[in-house]
């Protein structure tokens, strides 16, 4: 036995270092960074994209606005500046899908909370019913953090038209005004130049650790 493993101890030597270089490769192979998609109007789901976007391939970011937060203050795209945020669209009373929206940005909010890079951002798609005294009522009993997350209200238009043309995030109402919107459940993940980087289902657990490991990801961005 030992005259066989001397007469093949070089072919094992060789085989042992080649098994090592081979594992070494596929190891750094599987956990190469990979940048996070761009998000465009074309590559979103035509319903949440107003109809005059619906081809547009590149170049998307998020629109310039003035909003109202939970303390009167007016909250601007300058707010962000230089930012990566989670924003998404909601309203205070709203008895279905939003708890568990709102219950999962608290989450978000607990673990970006000493992170200077990351905000929150929600919009009411009832401005009419969601004034500033609602929208605080609603932070103090969620327990929001002014400094991390805004609850904004404003024009009902200037809403609608982020929510449609800016973030691709809720459908037109079937019936009711021209700026009525079905609140969708997603999650929008925003980069520092304005950019749609993920899509999310803020109900589901799952896509909310997938979310957390994403703004990870995109920290890692020159």
């Amino acid at each position: 036995m030992g005259s066989i493993f001397k007469e093949y101890k070089i072919f094992f030597i060789v085989f042992g270092v080649i098994s090592v270089v081979i594992v070494s490769l596929i190891y750094n192979t599987l956990n190469v960074y990979q940048p996070l998609p761009i998000y465009q109007p074309a590559s979103v789901s035509a319903e949440l994209v107003d109809s005059t976007l619906q081809y547009q391939k590149k170049y998307h970011k998020i629109g310039d606005f003035a909003l109202l937060n939970q303390n009167g203050k007016t909250i601007t795209q300058n707010d962000y500046k230089n930012k990566i945020y989670v924003a998404d669209f909601f309203f205070t009373t709203c008895q279905t899908i939003c708890p568990i929206m709102t219950d999962h940005m608290v989450k978000i909010q607990k673990e970006i909370i000493n992170d200077d890079e990351v905000m929150l951002l929600s919009h009411s798609v009832t401005p009419e019913i969601d004034t500033v005294a609602q929208l605080k009522r609603y932070a103090q009993k969620k327990g929001v953090n002014d400094k991390k997350w805004n609850l904004v209200t404003g024009d009902k238009k200037e809403i609608y038209t982020l929510a449609r043309k800016s973030y691709l995030a809720v459908k037109d109402a079937e019936y009711g005004g021209p700026y009525d919107m079905v609140h969708t459940e997603n999650f929008m993940l925003i980069d520092k130049k304005r950019q749609i980087r993920g899509y999310y289902d803020g109900t589901n657990e799952e896509e909310i650790d997938r979310l957390l490991k994403d703004i990870s990801i995109l920290k890692e961005e020159k």
